[in-house]
């Protein structure tokens, strides 16, 4: 058997165990990244509300294959415009542009006060994950408690719908603490892993948290992750992954463990790195 084709099989079936996270580098070789890679669509939101199509087909020859999506009717804004599109009109307009859309962001208030209209909407899109943007950190431990409980009602009811449920991270989770804990590692131990994943946004290498030390403690936890890397000399400025104080390596190699199944890139302060982080994912070798 060929060299490739062993480590490709060899893989494949260690990240279906969960057991990618052990393999050493070495036997990586020349391995391309495991999964598919997208962008999300905040970081162009202006560009998309006035033309999804050119966008699209724009990121697309970057090398993205996927789009995440931000609820238009909960995100409004420059994403007003997609509004008057029904989830299957809009779910035609991706496509056509040869882009894939499995994801969509969601306010805690639209899946609050319309889940049922919002469930609708995302089986026509053809979702597989809804994910909460924003929402569950809190001042109080018992407010914590509180959101979890209801995100994972709100899980429920998508699960049952034949969807996934996520909840995303910023840095407030990791810089809220309590008794010296991140508000993160309550919501992971609140919420109910059969009912709701995690998204994990990398922006927090800032604070010296790593996505990797996530996914090989709560393993299958997450279904999906936000990549960012910042400037070695000012871990403040995000620049184009492979470039900075991110270790990609690691974070791939613990992905399968985590349960990653798809990778976003999202630089929000400088959008210009978009192509390149898309070149240096299409050619990463681990």
């Amino acid at each position: 058997m060929k060299r490739r084709k062993f480590i490709t099989q060899t893989t494949a079936g260690l990240t279906a165990v969960g057991m990618l996270s052990h393999i050493p580098h070495s036997l990586f070789g020349s391995m391309k990244i495991p999964m598919p890679i997208g962008f999300q669509s905040y970081v162009l939101r202006e560009d998309i509300g006035k033309d999804i199509t050119a966008t699209l087909n724009k990121m697309s020859g970057m090398g993205y294959e996927y789009v995440e999506m931000c609820s238009p009717s909960g995100y409004k804004g420059p994403f007003e415009p997609l509004v008057k599109y029904s989830g299957s009109e809009l779910k035609t307009l991706i496509e056509d542009t040869g882009m894939k859309c499995t994801s969509s962001h969601f306010t805690f208030p639209e899946l609050k006060n319309n889940l049922d209209e919002r469930i609708e909407f995302s089986k026509a899109l053809g979702l597989n994950d809804m994910v909460l943007s924003y929402g569950l950190h809190a001042d109080t431990i018992d407010e914590v408690k509180a959101n979890c409980a209801l995100l994972n009602e709100i899980g429920e009811k998508v699960k049952s719908a034949g969807m996934t449920a996520g909840f995303h991270n910023h840095d407030q989770e990791f810089k809220i603490k309590f008794d010296g804990r991140p508000a993160y590692d309550i919501i992971l131990e609140e919420l109910d892993p059969d009912l709701v994943k995690m998204q994990f946004q990398t922006q927090v290498i800032t604070l010296g948290y790593k996505a990797s030390d996530y996914f090989k403690k709560y393993p299958g936890r997450f279904i999906s992750a936000h990549l960012q890397d910042y400037s070695k000399s000012d871990n403040s400025k995000e620049i184009a992954l492979g470039n900075g104080i991110a270790d990609w390596p690691d974070f791939f190699e613990a992905a399968g463990t985590g349960g990653i199944k798809v990778v976003y890139v999202e630089m929000e302060s400088n959008p210009a790195t978009l192509r390149d982080s898309a070149k240096y994912l299409t050619n990463f070798n681990m």
